[in-house]
C-alpha cells in the first residue's frame, strides 16, 4: 500500500505524521510522507522517503490572523501545489494532518481515499460538551447543561464561518462546496485524555500517540539522587514565554535536580543542579519524578505513558483544554499564570502527594484500548 502522508512543519504535527510513517513502513507499507523543509533530512534519516510540501509559505493575499481563512484557503493552494507530486507517485491512501487540510483536497481530486490525522484528542463540536479550548468538564443538572448550550451557540457562529470558508475554498479547486470528509479518523491520543461525547463518530479511532524522538543523542542529568524534574518547553509559538527561566528561580533550594530538554539553544548559566539541551525525552522521562511542561499534546502524552506526574503550564491553543483535562484525570496540577511560587508549589505537590503518580500510571494503562492505526489506514483503503 503506497500512502501519502502529508503535515505541516509544527513539530506537533509533523512529528506524528513521521511516527506514523514509520509504523506503516514497519508493516510492510509503502509511506511517503510530505512535510516543511525542517523535518525533511531527520525523516531520511530515520530511514523514510520524505518530499518538500509545497505552498507551505504564506501568500500576499493570506490573513493568518483569520483561523478559518488561513486554514481552508491555504488548504486549497496547498492542494494544487501537491496534485503534481501525488499524481506522479500514485499512492493507494492519502493521510492529511488535520491542521493541513490540503493533502485531504488533493486526494479527492484524485479520487483517492484519505484518512484525517488528529494528533491530539477529537476536537470536533460536540452537543454533549463544552466548547472545546474552554477546559470546562461538562456541565452537571439543568444550569450546567444550559451554561453549555449558551457556549455552544456562541461558538456556533465561529465553526459555521469555517464551514463556510472551507466550502469557498474547495470551490476554487473545482470540488463540490460541501465536504464529505475523510473515510476514517486517527485521534493520536490516550483513552484517557479523551471525554465522553454522545455524538461520537462512527469513523474515529482513537489509536494512541504518535511519537518519535528527533534525536538519537542522549542528555546526562545532573549528578546526584535528588529527584529529578523534567522541564520541556512548548515547542508551540503559543506557548507560555519563560518556562525554564521560571523553573530554575522556583526550583532553586527546593531539594530537586532539573533537566531540560529543548530543541532551542540551551542558557549557559545553568546552575550546578541543572543542564539543558536537546536529548531524547524517553531516556530523560525514565529517570525523572515529575514533569513540568506546557500542555502540548505530544509531551503531556508521553509524560502520562512514562506514568509521571506533571505541573503543567499552558499558553494558548489547545494547551488549556489538555491541561484541564489532564488535572481533572488527577495527574497534573495547573499552574496559570506561571509564576515562581505557583511552580514551585505545584511541582512540590506532585512530587509529595502519591495519588498524582498512581494517577498517571492508570492513565498510561488507557494504551491497551487503542486501535492500530495501520489497520485502519487498511480498512480505509478496501
Amino acid at each position: 500500500m503506497r500512502v501519502a502522508v502529508v503535515a505541516g512543519p509544527d513539530p506537533g504535527h509533523a512529528i506524528p505524521a513521521i511516527a506514523l510513517c514509520l509504523k506503516l513502513a514497519a508493516a510492510g507499507e509503502d509511506p511517503v510522507l510530505f512535510t516543511g523543509d525542517r523535518w525533511l533530512g531527520p525523516a531520511r534519516a530515520a530511514g523514510l522517503t520524505a518530499r518538500k510540501l509545497k505552498g507551505l509559505a504564506p501568500r500576499p493575499e493570506d490573513d493568518d490572523l483569520d483561523a478559518g481563512q488561513r486554514i481552508h484557503s491555504r488548504a486549497a493552494h496547498i492542494s494544487t501545489e501537491l496534485l503534481p507530486d501525488l499524481s506522479a507517485m500514485l499512492p493507494d491512501l492519502v493521510v492529511s494532518d488535520i491542521l493541513t487540510a490540503g493533502g485531504g483536497m488533493a486526494a479527492e481530486r484524485l479520487d483517492v481515499p484519505w484518512v484525517e490525522l488528529s494528533p491530539h484528542p477529537l476536537y470536533a463540536a460536540s452537543k454533549g460538551l463544552p466548547p472545546i479550548g474552554s477546559g470546562l468538564a461538562p456541565g452537571e443538572g439543568v444550569r450546567g447543561r444550559a451554561r453549555d448550550a449558551m457556549m455552544r451557540a456562541a461558538t456556533g457562529r465561529s465553526i459555521k464561518q469555517g464551514l463556510r470558508q472551507r466550502s469557498a475554498a474547495r470551490v476554487t479547486v473545482g470540488l463540490p462546496a460541501e465536504d464529505p470528509g475523510p473515510v476514517a479518523r486517527l485521534i493520536a491520543t490516550l483513552p484517557a485524555l479523551e471525554v465522553p461525547r454522545p455524538d461520537w463518530p462512527e469513523n474515529a479511532h482513537v489509536v494512541g500517540p504518535l511519537l518519535w524522538e528527533p534525536t538519537a543523542e542522549l542528555l546526562d542529568p545532573p549528578p546526584g539522587d535528588d529527584p529529578l524534574v523534567m522541564i520541556a518547553p512548548s515547542t508551540a509559538f503559543t506557548g507560555a514565554e519563560g518556562m525554564l527561566e521560571t523553573a530554575l528561580t522556583a526550583l532553586d533550594g527546593a531539594g530537586v535536580r532539573v533537566v531540560a530538554s529543548m530543541l532551542d539553544t540551551p542558557p549557559a548559566d545553568l546552575p550546578s543542579w541543572a543542564r539543558a539541551g536537546l536529548g531524547r525525552q524517553d531516556a530523560l522521562l525514565a529517570n525523572a519524578s515529575a514533569v513540568v511542561c506546557g500542555g502540548g499534546h505530544g509531551m503531556l502524552a508521553k509524560t502520562l505513558l512514562a506514568g509521571l506526574p506533571a505541573a503543567v503550564v499552558p499558553g494558548g491553543g489547545d494547551q488549556w483544554e489538555l491541561a484541564n483535562r489532564a488535572a481533572r484525570q488527577g495527574s497534573a496540577v495547573v499552574v496559570r499564570p506561571l509564576g515562581a511560587d505557583a511552580l514551585r508549589e505545584a511541582v512540590l505537590r506532585v512530587l509529595d502527594d502519591p495519588a498524582f503518580g498512581a494517577a498517571a500510571a492508570r492513565a498510561a494503562e488507557s494504551i491497551a484500548e487503542v486501535a492500530d492505526p495501520v489497520a485502519v489506514c487498511r480498512a480505509a483503503v478496501g
